[in-house]
């Protein structure tokens, strides 16, 4: 190599290390390799630098999937809110469930978080999340009920959809055909009917169900709930 091109390559400046820098590479490898992946060492290596340089961005392990989750929760996209509450609530569960279809590894690291999330910005989904909820007409104490029911539904829709369901549409690359089929073989024939009849009567029906008319459906019974309870509440 040249002398000249070797003194350029040694000029060309290194990117200055951040922790948003850190915690990017940090989400980018828990979505593309999965939540096991993302180690100190790994992340080191996906932004070039040794593993103990990490520790001037972030304090430990702990704190990178603590800086993971507030990053996604920034993610969210505030509907407007000047239109009635229902139909808030409706485009902000549609945009929740599409936050976590982009990151569902990030709802295990929820699970084994041992404190409260703190961060300011990555608070505010919550926040708009129970102040339309409060426009039902309903109380604090029963707008934190609402706000967990449709927050469950929206993390297990999202954990079917990105798992090997029978319902089709799912994110993996077997899937169930309308005849029964997974990866060629015949599921109706692994199933007994005599003691299973109404799984195997709904199969078909579980196959060909488009994940999110069905999200959209249960959404809808949910939102209509609210609506009942409120106006029994008044």
């Amino acid at each position: 190599m040249p002398a000249h091109t070797k003194k350029r390559e040694a000029e060309t400046p290194r990117e200055r290390l951040t922790r948003d820098r850190v915690v990017e590479a940090a989400l980018r490898i828990m979505d593309e390799e999965g939540l096991d992946a993302v180690t100190m060492r790994r992340v080191a290596r996906e932004v070039g630098v040794e593993a103990m340089s990490l520790y001037h961005h972030v304090r430990d392990k702990e704190d990178l999937l603590d800086a993971i989750c507030a990053r996604v929760m920034q993610e969210f996209r505030f509907p407007e809110e000047d239109r009635p509450w229902i139909e808030v609530a409706r485009d902000g569960a549609r945009e929740w469930r599409r936050v976590l279809r982009d990151h569902p590894n990030v709802m295990a690291v929820w699970a084994d978080r041992q404190r409260p999330m703190t961060d300011l910005e990555a608070l505010m989904p919550m926040e708009f999340a129970l102040r339309v909820i409060g426009r039902a007409g309903i109380d604090e104490r029963a707008s934190v009920q609402v706000f967990n029911v449709i927050g469950g539904y929206i993390m297990g829709v999202v954990m079917m959809e990105v798992g090997a369901m029978f319902s089709a549409g799912t994110t993996r690359d077997q899937r169930v055909d309308l005849h029964g089929k997974l990866g060629g073989a015949d599921i109706l024939a692994m199933l007994p009917a005599d003691r299973l009849p109404r799984l195997v009567a709904s199969l078909p029906y579980l196959a060909e169900c488009d994940p999110d008319e069905q999200f959209e459906y249960g959404l809808e019974l949910l939102l209509a709930g609210i609506q009942a309870k409120a106006a029994t509440a008044d």
